[in-house]
């Protein structure tokens, strides 16, 4: 079960390092985007982790996007065309997918509790809170 479930956070971090990549292209703020693709590679290297994990767990790790994360890009992309450039609207839905991202780590945390795997799985859940918060208060400051 462990195995399956580093495959499935692994998958995660995939998803977001795409979206973190994507929510770069579609805003012109240059330090948002440079923020955006520090995320990415960040999620990236993540997954890179994880993949490394679920092997040594007898699980192959995932290597494409999944077609929730592909929908949610999808809807990302489509909010900042529609809101021209709307940084607010690109952060919301950062925000959001980080909220679901941190759920994913929680529901992992709770089954590997005294794993081999539970430190790397507790740092990442710290950098994606971190993110987090940095998302809701580059928001909040944009809402003003």
């Amino acid at each position: 079960a462990t195995g399956e479930r580093l495959r499935q956070v692994a998958q995660i971090n995939i998803d977001s390092a795409k979206g973190f990549q994507e929510a770069a292209d579609a805003v012109s703020d240059k330090s948002l985007t440079a923020d955006f693709r520090v995320w990415a590679s960040d999620r990236t290297r993540q997954a890179d982790e994880l993949a490394v994990d679920a092997h040594l767990n007898e699980q192959s790790a995932p290597d494409t996007e999944s077609w929730a994360a592909a929908l949610h890009q999808s809807w990302l992309q489509l909010r900042a065309a529609l809101s021209n450039d709307d940084v607010y609207a690109v952060l919301t839905e950062a925000e959001r997918g980080e909220r679901l991202i941190q759920e994913k780590y929680e529901e992992v945390l709770q089954e590997t509790r005294g794993s081999v795997v539970e430190g790397g799985l507790e740092r990442h859940y710290a950098d994606i809170k971190a993110v987090e918060d940095s998302v809701c208060r580059r928001r909040e400051a944009g809402k003003k």
